[in-house]
């Protein structure tokens, strides 16, 4: 089953020096109805304007991964960790029992595009861990790229819950292709461009839901760039 989400159905929100649309309740935005889907818990697709950003401010029990669409994020945290990262890098931070963390846009000329994705853990209490991954454009180039997965998978970043994200870039008119497994479902997030999805189009900023297929064919109508997230039925 394909349950598209229009964008024009996301809630927007607008703190002056951040935009944001928010996929699932979040903050200011409270919808009992769409809390997450599986352990998706969090998907929000922030744009950060210039010289701006998030304070350092804590974090507890949640998987957090951040895809950079556009711009440059600076990231520090109270692991003494701290890097800036561009387009299609990954980045991840297992808060666990607790950090710190802040992401600045440090530039004056170009904002920062980029979607946080929160994940919920398999457990609470664990180790706060941190990674990223330089990716690079010819990896997720007309091809899945698989960017984050478990501990058990084959991704470069790999997190403690049982899931798997891929993102690619596909030029116009050609496909990719998707076998799931029973008991697996997606979540597919359109970054920008125009795909078809098993006969469903789907316009930049869209999502859609996807449960009960086997496979999917994705087409490229024209330069697509694209995520999805892959996991567990609940």
């Amino acid at each position: 089953m394909l349950k598209k989400i229009s964008k024009d159905a996301m809630h927007l929100s607008n703190q002056g020096w951040l935009e944001s649309r928010f996929h699932f309740s979040f903050a200011e935005y409270h919808n009992p109805q769409n809390m997450h889907f599986g352990v998706l818990r969090v998907l929000n697709d922030d744009i950060v304007h210039t010289n701006s950003g998030f304070g350092m401010h804590p974090h507890r029990d949640m998987e957090i991964i951040s895809y950079i669409v556009n711009g440059e994020i600076t990231h520090k945290d109270s692991m003494d960790n701290e890097r800036t990262l561009k387009r299609g890098e990954v980045q991840y931070m297992s808060a666990g029992r607790g950090v710190l963390h802040s992401e600045y846009n440090h530039s004056k000329e170009k904002d920062l595009r980029l979607l946080q994705i929160w994940i919920l853990p398999p457990q609470k209490g664990l180790e706060p861990m941190y990674g990223e991954e330089l990716y690079t454009e010819s990896e997720r180039q007309n091809r899945l790229l698989n960017i984050v997965s478990s501990k058990d998978g084959n991704a470069k970043v790999k997190i403690h819950q049982d899931v798997n994200i891929y993102v690619c870039e596909l030029e116009a008119g050609k496909s990719v292709e998707y076998s799931l497994q029973e008991q697996r479902q997606i979540y597919f997030v359109q970054i920008e461009g125009t795909s078809e999805i098993n006969g469903t189009l789907v316009n930049d900023s869209d999502a859609m839901e996807i449960t009960d297929e086997n496979s999917l064919s994705i087409r490229a109508l024209k330069k697509s760039h694209f995520l999805f997230i892959e996991m567990k039925k609940m």
